[in-house]
């Protein structure tokens, strides 16, 4: 007991926490399994195979840089690296020297206890197996090792729940097994929130039939793309995001882009890490948007954690600048029929003898030796859905784009990313928005080496000027509370959260 009030005492969030009169919701807490236990429970669930399957998967997550010759990054010579192109992997991703964290990430009652000094009143957990399942080939073996999975972490958090709750992965090679996964993740398990990957990789078609995996297995990675779910996908995910809203369950992804073009150095990690949460997370919210899900679903709720805020107000910003520019209104200042022709004519007549030199200036000659050939009117032009990018969303104002981009996505960022400022910029952002930007500590993970200090971090950024007191209060509450609530009004109900806010009905 002296140990554990030492601990509060000592730690800066709790002084900050002490200062709040509402409650603080971490969306983004990473633990770790005790791999025996967690192996135990999988070979009881589904025999000796799924365990076989979990290793095989967590094995090929952590060398995900690439093997080419039977070795990874780190066993390979520098001219091995070269010769195979392996992108350098992550090392060295977990806290240790603080072993009080290394074991609260592992004891869900350590953890618990903790909450306090960690300055949170309710957090949601990421565990690192959530979505290994997913590196499994086999669908039945993958959607059982799932299930065992998910099953294993609603058992171990459940009687944690007033202040913790992990969350459900789930795989989406199809809407079906998404579906299926969903309803027993909520229905069966009682869990209520969930995590995917942010798109799935499916074999590019005339490449793969011309180099079919069996006889190619080398190849497969470099002849395959990312579907986003959205636009231009294989598959329709309408049925997926509609039983997401019928359950209320908020999705939410921790996205990355490591080994894509431009994040594939074979030599530094940091190269290919920073910003790749941003990336990976923008690419699968634009294919919501533009594929149109955001607008026919607009109570989807979706969390994109890790990347910070700032890359949505960002896209928010560029989305009403092109759409100003590129909608049908818009696009009437670059239709290759709008030139004057005979204008044109006249003043290449009249100013441009000298580089004419003779040539024709007559016509779809000028046309096509200024514009280009594809602006000659013979040539063939977008139609329909061809000519507007926006059709699909159904924009038709900057409003509707608010309403499908800042109401629908939530931005995790984390305690000490200072370019959370943007996300609060209501001078700068379009209709003078805030992004809805939630506290997203990432504890657990090699940039949070102290559990008790990202509360406290967050504040500084009050401290500091950098955002204002009611910024923060919308970070760590107001707006993960949003989240959460948008997507299922009963979900604090029988919490901590609720418990405070009864307390102090008048935050």
């Amino acid at each position: 007991m002296n140990d554990r009030l030492d601990r509060l005492s000592a730690s800066p969030s709790v002084a900050v926490k002490q200062k709040l009169d509402f409650p603080v919701i971490d969306t983004d807490v990473h633990t770790n399994d005790y791999t025996p236990d967690l192996e135990d429970y999988v070979a009881n669930y589904g025999g000796v195979k799924l365990v076989d399957a979990l290793r095989k998967a967590s094995a090929s997550r952590i060398g995900r840089g690439g093997i080419g010759n039977g070795k990874n990054w780190y066993e390979q010579t520098p001219e091995e690296r070269q010769y195979y192109r392996t992108i350098r992997a992550p090392w060295w991703a977990r806290v240790t020297k603080n072993t009080l964290d290394v074991a609260t990430y592992h004891l869900p009652e350590l953890l618990y206890e903790r909450q306090e000094e960690q300055g949170s009143d309710y957090s949601i957990l990421f565990p690192n197996n959530v979505l290994a399942p997913l590196g499994v080939r086999d669908k039945d073996d993958r959607t059982a090792l799932q299930r065992a999975v998910n099953h294993y972490h609603a058992d171990l958090y459940r009687k944690y729940s007033d202040r913790l709750t992990p969350v459900a992965g789930l795989g989406l090679h199809t809407p079906e097994e998404g579906i299926a996964e969903l309803e027993f993740a909520i229905k069966t398990l009682g869990l209520k929130a969930v995590n995917i990957a942010g798109s799935v990789r499916r074999p590019i078609r005339a490449l793969a039939d011309k180099y079919p995996a069996a006889d190619h297995p080398e190849l497969q990675k470099y002849i395959s793309y990312q579907d986003f779910y959205g636009i231009d996908s294989e598959y329709d995910y309408d049925p997926f995001w509609a039983k997401a809203v019928e359950l209320g369950v908020p999705i939410l992804t921790h996205y990355g882009s490591q080994g894509w073009t431009g994040r594939s150095s074979i030599s530094n990690y940091m190269n290919n890490h920073i910003g790749h949460f941003a990336d990976g997370s923008e690419a699968f919210a634009k294919a919501l948007f533009f594929g149109g899900v955001t607008k026919r679903f607009p109570q989807l709720r979706v969390g994109l954690l890790e990347g910070g805020a700032d890359w949505g107000a960002r896209v928010f910003t560029h989305l009403v600048d092109r759409w100003e520019k590129r909608s049908l209104e818009g696009l009437k200042n670059y239709d290759p029929a709008a030139t004057d022709r005979a204008l044109l004519t006249d003043l290449f007549a009249r100013y441009g003898a000298d580089l004419t030199k003779g040539r024709s200036i007559e016509g779809e000659d000028l046309i096509r030796d200024t514009l280009g050939a594809g602006y000659t009117a013979g040539s063939r032009q977008p139609q329909g859905l061809e000519l507007e990018d926006f059709a699909r969303a159904g924009i038709e104002s900057v409003e509707d784009i608010k309403a499908q981009w800042v109401d629908n996505f939530f931005f995790g960022s984390e305690s000490d990313d200072r370019t959370i400022a943007t996300a609060f910029n209501d001078k700068s952002n379009p209709l003078n928005t805030k992004i809805n930007a939630i506290y997203s500590s990432d504890v657990g993970h090699w940039d949070v080496p102290d559990l008790t200090d990202a509360l406290a971090e967050a504040y500084g950024l009050v401290e500091q000027g950098v955002i204002s007191e009611a910024d923060f209060k919308a970070y760590v509450f107001t707006n993960p509370y949003k989240l959460y609530t948008e997507a299922n009004p009963d979900f604090f109900k029988g919490t901590a959260v609720e418990a405070k806010l009864k307390a102090n009905p008048q935050r």
